[in-house]
């Protein structure tokens, strides 16, 4: 796939301009699912937080830009629908916008759902994350953003990509989440990892990987 993975989703015109690149067309031509689910998983989760994704009245620009149409994919229902009926429906977009909240929790539903093996088959699909739903890419998250705990523990995910990444540096929200404490973060991750703020995001295609900043970011090695 290719891979948009932002901290905040489209927050300036070089993200913007980075998902156009991968859709290869303008937004207003083109077609997405968004995946909510990750916002039931956070320990702090509310109804309000996945409704707000979907309507776009999130503060995190990803369902509102225009898109010439935006459904739901709700991964928690997926195990009870034909998979042939819901893979084309994933097939059909030309992008998956996938919500933040907990990654672990969201990791869990890609799997049972099926939607992780789905993905590696989708050449041509952009994903879009937004913060935990771009966590969920990575080897694993570390233990700062363990909340919901998997019936199998630890902290992996999908390992799509190869780098890990702490999100929403210096954001007023997230107080804990320092330079200071990335690089102790990162010390504990084995393999390369990016702290990010919210003007940052990660493009990946082809195996190229790219940050895209009007922000603040820092790659540990």
């Amino acid at each position: 796939m290719k891979l948009l993975l932002t901290d905040s989703g489209i927050k300036n015109a070089s993200i913007q301009d980075a998902l156009v690149d991968l859709l290869g067309k303008p937004i207003a031509e083109s077609s997405a699912l968004c995946v909510p689910t990750a916002g039931y998983g956070a320990p702090d989760a509310d109804p309000g937080g996945p409704w707000r994704f979907i309507s776009g009245r999130s503060p995190s620009p990803m369902t509102d830009l225009g898109w010439k149409s935006v459904g739901v994919l709700e991964l928690t229902a997926l195990p009870s629908i034909e998979k042939a009926l819901w893979g084309s429906w994933v097939r059909e977009v030309d992008a998956l916008l996938v919500n933040g909240g907990d990654a672990l929790y969201l990791c869990h539903w890609m799997r049972e759902s099926g939607l992780a093996d789905l993905l590696p088959s989708l050449s041509d699909t952009v994903y879009v994350g937004l913060s935990a739903g771009s966590m969920v890419m990575t080897p694993r998250i570390g233990e700062n953003f363990i909340g919901w705990k998997p019936p199998t523990g630890g902290d992996t995910t999908l390992g799509a990509v190869d780098f890990s990444i702490f999100p929403h540096l210096d954001h007023p929200a997230c107080p804990e989440n320092t330079m200071a404490e990335a690089e102790r973060w990162a010390a504990r991750i084995a393999g390369p990892a990016y702290a990010i703020d919210e003007q940052t995001a990660i493009k990946v295609a082809d195996g190229v990987v790219e940050v895209v900043s009007e922000g603040r970011w820092k790659l540990f090695q």
